[in-house]
């Protein structure tokens, strides 16, 4: 008897990392249920239950994937639960527990700052109840700026409560990554509009690139004051949407299904637009199907990485990347530690980059072995759904038309692919794992060959 309460006592031992797991559960279900509901549905009848499901992941976990269309299939009250569940899943619960307990009075101890630095991804537990703050603050301002330069420029297609409405829902798609959009082809109408393509994609940029840069660009407002991974998220970030525009223009210029229509400033606002958000962002202005399968290659690439750590966005975070680059050229030099800018990166930090890669790695070849099984009745081209896999597991959005014609199966697959990249691949991990315990020893060291 005493066994068996123990081994319950350990399945429901809640660690901080499964308070994280249902800090996003919770809300994707209560979402579910709202969405499912007759009123959130504009023609009086429920999506169903799947669908429902469905987009309340993808709105939680800011995807923007999508197995109907946002702007007709949904009345306004489903809308503005969709547009709730991006702004909660993308902020974070615990950023707006951390709010609650303020305006209630109630002391936030060790624990609970403990659990509020690891849902935030914060170095440290210094001053994370003023992070938090400073997050919804950040995010409420840049949000407010957003939608009023929509709400401007829509205001001349349309009347200004609409274009208001518009504006303030796609403002906090954006700035959240999440890709939805009120329109059924995304933003392909204002493929040339400058006003559009900039500030939707400054609003996603700013997103992706986590509040803890923000705020550190905030407070110092300078390149030598920034803390070490202020700088390596912001070189990583401009060198790969650089090349993302660059690459993308390239291939694409010369492509009649895309660009062939197109006039040489909406071709470069075009490549802009599609070499950025692939930092997990979700719209679109050109049909993705149509692109050059190494355009679909190299976005699959991007959207991989996803954005930054502790930002709106998904992905196995450029830092990630940047530290197992790092690793291998000290390992190809012969040096025993990992450097960059005259600072030295603990070994623990690169073990933790190198299974964030592996599980990450395992995760979309899983998920695309699955999905190559259940959707093998559309006959649908390995790229397609290698790209759809990617999309969901870096919380991106962008879809070559695949995701409206899932199967029952298939949207459960990407609904998990969903949740595991947004949670994170080591947060699940260590949720589903048992109680660390202390290692008492440790076994003989024996050398194995590598390469």
């Amino acid at each position: 008897m005493a066994l068996h309460k123990f081994r319950f006592a350990s399945l429901v031992y809640l660690t901080s990392s499964r308070i994280i797991l249902l800090s996003f559960a919770i809300p994707i279900l209560l979402g579910a249920f709202l969405l499912a509901l007759p009123v959130a549905s504009s023609n009086g009848n429920s999506v169903g239950w799947l669908d429902a499901l469905f987009t309340a992941t993808s709105a939680v976990c800011v995807t923007g994937l999508a197995v109907v269309d946002t702007g007709s299939v949904y009345s306004l009250f489903g809308q503005v639960v969709i547009m709730a569940l991006i702004q909660l899943g993308g902020l974070g619960f615990m950023t707006y527990s951390v709010l609650v307990a303020i305006v209630l009075g109630k002391k936030i101890g060790l624990k609970d700052r403990l659990l509020i630095q690891q849902s935030t991804n914060a170095l440290s537990t210094r001053g994370i109840v003023r992070l938090s703050i400073g997050i919804f603050v950040a995010a409420l301002i840049i949000e407010g700026l957003g939608a009023i330069v929509l709400t401007v420029r829509w205001m001349a297609d349309m009347d200004f409560a609409t274009a208001l409405y518009y504006g303030i829902f796609h403002s906090v798609s954006s700035f959240n990554n999440a890709g939805f959009a009120l329109w059924p082809d995304s933003l392909s109408r204002y493929v040339g509009d400058p006003v559009i393509n900039v500030m939707i994609t400054l609003l996603f940029i700013f997103g992706g690139l986590g509040f803890t840069v923000i705020i550190d660009l905030w407070k110092n407002r300078s390149w030598r004051k920034l803390s070490l991974h202020s700088k390596i998220v912001l070189l990583a970030s401009g060198v790969l949407c650089t090349a993302g525009f660059l690459v993308i223009v390239a291939i694409e210029w010369f492509n009649p299904a895309t660009f062939g229509s197109l006039s040489w400033s909406e071709r470069l606002w075009a490549g802009y637009f599609q070499g950025v958000v692939t930092r997990t962002a979700g719209f679109n202005t050109i049909d993705i199907a149509s692109m050059m399968t190494a355009s679909q290659f190299f976005m699959i690439f991007l959207m991989f990485i996803g954005a930054s750590s502790g930002s709106t966005g998904g992905g196995i975070k450029t830092t990630t990347v940047v530290i197992l680059l790092l690793a291998l050229i000290s390992i190809v030099r012969g040096k025993s530690d990992v450097q960059i800018m005259e600072r030295r990166i603990a070994p623990s930090i690169v073990m933790r980059a190198m299974a964030v890669m592996v599980i990450s790695v395992g995760v979309v070849l899983a998920a695309t072995f699955l999905l190559t099984l259940s959707e093998h009745s559309l006959q649908k081209d390995f790229m397609e759904v290698l790209f759809e896999v990617t999309s969901a597991f870096g919380t991106t959005g962008l879809s070559m038309g695949m995701t409206p014609e899932l199967s029952a199966p298939g949207k459960l697959i990407i609904i998990f692919t969903m949740f595991i990249g947004r949670l994170g691949p080591l947060t699940l991990a260590f949720a589903l794992s048992q109680k660390h315990s202390q290692e008492k020893y440790r076994y003989p060291e024996e050398k194995v060959l590598i390469g």
